[in-house]
């Protein structure tokens, strides 16, 4: 198996800049933080520039899904701003001691129904979810499959190190029913209801998405109006 690549130390912020062509606040903001740790893949930063930049200043309902050692909680407070709303959520109880530091925290599973509900009532709505949780298939599927009805009608759900649903450990493996990206399609399959006559899957989720995008280890799906297509022809 090839391995991933790892960088400890060097310049991070030059690296995204020189591999990605991203040199906003975002990359400055991750490259200089000097307080607790936060992990994250280089090619990450200008992706939640891409999908998340509009909601910077505003008083966006973010939920983080992991929250480990309270770095990213922090990091998306100095880029998101005073107004937003951000909670984060993690299974251990150590992370407890981050509630109140940049974001409320909350101590629970990504895979409680009842659990995701209260933080989502208590947060009063939901814009954003973003999951770097325990990254195991049958959680993640669950996570999402709660928590994207309830998402906003402009709302973005990113799901990140999908690199594990390759790895069985995390109940994935290549070319496995468990494998998440076996479950994208599905959910492509249902955003394309329209053209074939096998219906949805998964009722309510497929179909409510208006943009699904694949990127290595992420993937993100917007959530937005979704009407019967159109077509016509104009001009001579």
């Amino acid at each position: 198996m090839k391995k991933y690549r790892f960088e400890e130390g060097g310049d991070v912020a030059a690296d995204i800049r020189g591999k990605y062509g991203y040199d906003g606040e975002l990359a400055a903001i991750y490259a200089g933080n000097d307080g607790p740790v936060v992990h994250k893949w280089h090619h990450y930063i200008p992706l939640y520039d891409r999908y998340l930049g509009r909601f910077c200043g505003t008083p966006v309902r973010f939920l983080e899904i992991g929250v480990a050692k309270g770095g990213s909680l922090r990091m998306w407070r100095r880029w998101l701003g005073e107004a937003a709303v951000i909670f984060g959520i993690d299974v251990r109880p150590h992370c407890a001691r981050f509630d109140g530091d940049a974001g409320a925290v909350r101590i629970g599973s990504q895979a409680d129904p009842a659990f995701l509900d209260a933080v989502v009532d208590e947060m009063g709505g939901l814009d954003v979810v973003l999951d770097d949780g325990s990254h195991r298939m049958e959680h993640i599927r669950a996570s999402f499959e709660h928590l994207f009805p309830r998402l906003a009608a402009d709302g973005v759900y990113v799901v990140e190190d999908l690199h594990t649903a390759y790895w069985p450990k995390y109940g994935g493996g290549y070319g496995t029913s468990g494998n998440f990206f076996r479950y994208l399609a599905e959910l492509a399959d249902d955003m394309h209801h329209w053209y074939h006559p096998h219906g949805e899957r998964r009722a309510g989720l497929g179909a409510a998405v208006s943009g699904l995008h694949v990127h290595d280890s992420m993937a993100v799906f917007e959530k937005g109006p979704v009407h019967r297509p159109t077509h016509s022809r104009v001009g001579a």
